[in-house]
C-alpha cells in the first residue's frame, strides 16, 4: 500500500467530485465495485489508486473528460485523453461529418459550439438570424451566449426574451455545476449582468405568425419552450435540441455541442422553406 500526502494529490479532488455529486463513500464504492474503506483511504491519501481505479471512479462520478486528465496527473499518471484542434488533419472526418450535418439541416438553423459557447461552425439558417447584428459581436471568436443575450445582439429581436434568457442561464448553471471552468463562470457573470428590458404587455409565448407574418394566437400549446424571434417583419418560432458525442476519447470532441433549431409552428416551416433555392 502506497501512502501519499492527505493534503495534495488525487484524493481531495475525488472527494470534491463525490461531494459535488452528492454521493456517500458507500454509494460510490458500490457503483465502482470497490469498498467504502478503500474509497476512504484514497480520499485521505492513505492509499494511491491505480490508473484503472482513477478512471473508473471518474466515470461513475461523471467527471468531464478534461478533468479526468487532471485527476490522472494528480495521481501521478500521464493524461489519457488528447486535446486535438479541429484544424488538425486527424479531425478531417469529424469536420466533414459536422459540415454535412449542418448543411443537411438547412434551411433550419444549426450551430456547433465548444464548452464555453465559442461558435465553431454554423449553417446559413444561423447566418440568416444574425444578419444585421453589429460587427463587434460578429468578429471572431463569436460566442453564442454573448450574441444571444447582449443588448445589441439577438436579445432585441427575441419576443420572449425573459423566458429564453432564464432557460439559457439555467443551462449554464447546470454546466458550471458539472465542471470546474473559470472561463464558463466568467461568461455567465458577464451575460447575466446584461440589462433586461421591460416585459412586453402580452407574452409572445401565446402568439404565432400567420402566412403574412402577422401575430396570431397559437392554435395549440408548444411542446417545449420556444425561441420566438423577429426576422424580416415576421415572428419565427423554434425549439432547440442539443447533441453531444457518445463516449468521447478526446477533450475537444467531449466539449463539442451541436444545437439544432426545429420550427415550432407551420408558419415558420413555410417561411423558411420559401427561402430555399
Amino acid at each position: 500500500m502506497t501512502t501519499v500526502s492527505s493534503g495534495t494529490g488525487v484524493g481531495p479532488l475525488l472527494r470534491r467530485w463525490r461531494e459535488r455529486r452528492k454521493l456517500s463513500q458507500l454509494e460510490l464504492a458500490m457503483r465502482a465495485d470497490s469498498s467504502s474503506r478503500h474509497i476512504s483511504f484514497v480520499e485521505t491519501g492513505r492509499s494511491r489508486p491505480s490508473e484503472e481505479m482513477v478512471l473508473r471512479l471518474a466515470e461513475h462520478l461523471d467527471v468531464p473528460v478534461r478533468e479526468r486528465n487532471a485527476l490522472l496527473l494528480a495521481a501521478g499518471y500521464a493524461p489519457r485523453y488528447a486535446e486535438t484542434s479541429l484544424d488538425d488533419p486527424a479531425m478531417e472526418s469529424l469536420r466533414e461529418g459536422i459540415e454535412r450535418l449542418l448543411q443537411g439541416y438547412e434551411p433550419y438553423p444549426a450551430v456547433v459550439v465548444d464548452g464555453t459557447y465559442t461558435v465553431l461552425a454554423a449553417n446559413r439558417g444561423i447566418a440568416m438570424l444574425l444578419d444585421g447584428l453589429p460587427e463587434h459581436l460578429l468578429s471572431p471568436p463569436l460566442n453564442a451566449m454573448r450574441i444571444t443575450l447582449h443588448p445589441e445582439g439577438l436579445s432585441q429581436r427575441i419576443r420572449n426574451l425573459r423566458e429564453w434568457r432564464g432557460h439559457l442561464l439555467a443551462q449554464m448553471e447546470r454546466q458550471i455545476a458539472l465542471a470546474r471552468s473559470d472561463a464558463l463562470r466568467e461568461l455567465y457573470d458577464e451575460v447575466a449582468a446584461y440589462p433586461l428590458p421591460e416585459p412586453a404587455p402580452e407574452s409572445a409565448a401565446n402568439t404565432a405568425a400567420d402566412d403574412d407574418g402577422l401575430e396570431v394566437p397559437a392554435a395549440t400549446p408548444y411542446f417545449a419552450l420556444p425561441l420566438q424571434i423577429e426576422h424580416d417583419g415576421r415572428v419565427l418560432s423554434f425549439v432547440s435540441s442539443i447533441s453531444t458525442f457518445n463516449t468521447p476519447m478526446d477533450v475537444t470532441v467531449a466539449e463539442l455541442a451541436i444545437e439544432t433549431f426545429l420550427p415550432a409552428d407551420p408558419a415558420t416551416v413555410k417561411y423558411l422553406q420559401s427561402l430555399t433555392p
